[in-house]
């Protein structure tokens, strides 16, 4: 197969089995007639208030949140891999488009809460930097732990309650050096090899599970939910799959049973570890919900769609692959916590025992951007995805369209604006009384009606689904701003607010008034359905020259 598929055909691959944050973020589904049915709007409703994520006292609730991860937004970050990874030569490695000082978000993170109080939302979930925090291994920062502390507190100050994500795709450089990638000397404080070195990488579980108590026990007086590790298998693609961020490791072919497994035992482990971390030192119930910590993860889940010839297909070998790529990207990290045991060969059947990690899911965090079309094949070839060994594609003629104002240029796939309803039916089903929350959801945009319409899309489906009977907590739109979309550079737009980087000038967009009004009134309203919502076309992407190429 590696005659076949050369290393940047595999990144191209894994990019694309990747997430919003990669340039490309799957519940699979049958469409017939070359599309989904149309869902009926739902009746108008009222959101009831925010509650524990958790609890039982949470079920009804419901919060309107935003979203934001820290490398993405924040300034003198330099100390992270994703740093030194963009940074140009000879400072750094220059593999892809600068990070840089992102959209100023470390300066500006108290003045910019006010964004978000101006969209009358309940909650933030952002991530609080390790490489920050600890640049150097045992060395921490205490003004760093200030400056998120006295952000919590003006948080909670303003009604705003806090949702601390522990690791969002960076690390300290000291955790795996992308500059040191076959770590010849082995461990060392300097470079602990990353999560797939046989030595290192269970040291590396460790290190995340002590920089989770560091801050439950820091926070935990203040803050009631957790997720531990955002989009674990598209950090697993970029990091040890294909190699296309930092550290760069290219295993998912090279060494799957070995280098690549290993990463994600050890990941699986350190969310584990992670878990039981907070829950023994975050004990303060600090917003009455009656639970003093919810603490989760975020999957990044896709709508799968068999398909052959440039047509939906309903064979039966297309329906499986379909069903076997989304049990290799979803099912088996989560069903690893969810039931405590690791499939090692990718059949559906847990081969080893890990009673240690069953349990460790107190909510799930439901991240949605993409169709993808999935198709069986006995030949190898350029748009193979190895291991599961299935062709994969995100737009025409491959993919059919559903409705051409659906596709997304700046991320080069279709989205779904009514494609959360069968993802959260779909995990509701398979997860039975695990509690469920949209913990990102947004699109790339330099339309704010646009951005407006799929906000208010994604809210019906979320009403539709929990008036039938799914337990869905609340809604993060990503993201609060225009920031570093990774491999993407600074072209896709996902924000709320506009960013213009020459000044950091932040300027709402339509979006951001439409969802102040929806959480202002805790409702849809008719004229905002009949304005912006439905499953028909939405306002085309604005016609703009075309990017730069990227690396």
């Amino acid at each position: 197969m590696m005659k076949i598929l050369t290393r940047k055909r595999l990144i191209r691959i894994g990019v694309l089995v990747g997430s919003v944050g990669l340039l490309t973020p799957f519940a699979y589904a049958v469409e017939a007639d070359g599309g989904q049915q149309a869902a009926k709007r739902p009746a108008a409703g009222s959101f009831a208030r925010p509650g524990s994520l958790s609890g039982p006292s949470g079920k009804g609730s419901f919060r309107f949140g935003v979203a934001s991860s820290a490398t993405q937004i924040e300034d003198r970050n330099e100390n992270t891999d994703w740093y030194k990874w963009t940074r140009p030569a000879p400072e750094g490695m220059g593999k892809s488009p600068f990070v840089g000082d992102a959209v100023g978000g470390y300066t500006k993170a108290i003045e910019d809460i006010d964004l978000i109080k101006d969209m009358n939302l309940d909650a933030y979930r952002f991530s609080i930097e390790w490489a920050r925090v600890e640049p150097k291994r045992n060395q921490i920062d205490e003004a760093a732990l200030k400056h998120y502390s006295d952000l919590i507190d003006a948080l909670i100050a303003r009604g705003v309650r806090p949702m601390i994500t522990i690791h969002h795709f960076s690390n300290p450089v000291w955790v795996d050096d992308p500059g040191d990638p076959t770590c010849a000397n082995g461990p060392s404080d300097k470079n602990l090899c990353g999560l797939d070195h046989p030595e290192g990488g269970p040291v590396v579980a460790k290190e995340m599970a002590e920089f989770a108590k560091l801050l439950a026990e820091r926070f935990g007086d203040r803050v009631d939910e957790w997720a531990t590790v955002n989009e674990p298998m598209v950090y697993m693609h970029f990091a040890h799959a294909f190699g296309a961020g930092p550290p760069g490791k290219a295993n998912l072919i090279g060494d799957f049973k070995g280098r690549y497994q290993g990463a994600l035992r050890n990941l699986i482990d350190a969310h584990s570890r992670m878990y039981k971390a907070i829950k023994a030192a975050d004990t303060k119930d600090a917003t009455g919900g009656g639970t003093p910590a919810s603490v989760g993860l975020t999957m990044s889940a896709k709508q799968y769609v068999p398909v052959r010839d440039g047509k939906v297909s309903s064979q039966r070998r297309d329906v499986d692959a379909a069903g076997r790529l989304q049990r290799y990207f979803e099912w088996n990290f989560t069903d690893a916590l969810w039931k405590g045991g690791f499939d090692t060969d990718l059949d559906g059947t847990m081969d080893e025992k890990h009673p240690e990690w069953r349990g460790t899911l107190d909510f799930l965090g439901i991240q949605l951007y993409e169709r993808i079309g999935v198709t069986a094949t006995d030949k190898p070839g350029p748009t193979t995805f190895p291991v599961v060994n299935v062709d994969v594609c995100s737009t025409a003629p491959c993919l059919p369209q559903r409705d051409e104002t659906y596709f997304v240029p700046d991320m080069n796939y279709e989205t779904d604006p009514t494609g959360l309803y069968p993802v959260l039916k779909d995990y509701g089903r398979r997860y039975r009384g695990l509690p469920l929350t949209v913990t990102e959801s947004g699109i790339a945009s330099a339309s704010g009606k646009r951005r407006a319409e799929f906000t208010v899309r994604a809210l019906e489906q979320i009403e539709k689904v929990r008036n039938e009977g799914v337990d869905v907590r609340g809604y993060y739109h990503w993201s609060l701003m225009d920031n570093f979309e990774w491999l993407g550079g600074f072209g896709p737009r996902f924000g709320l607010y506009a960013v213009d980087r020459s000044t950091m000038q932040r300027t709402p967009t339509e979006a951001a008034e439409v969802y102040g009004r929806i959480a202002g009134s805790r409702s849809l309203s008719e004229d905002l359905r009949r304005r912006y919502g439905g499953d028909g076309p939405m306002t085309p992407e604005p016609a703009r020259p075309a990017p730069a190429a990227r690396p």
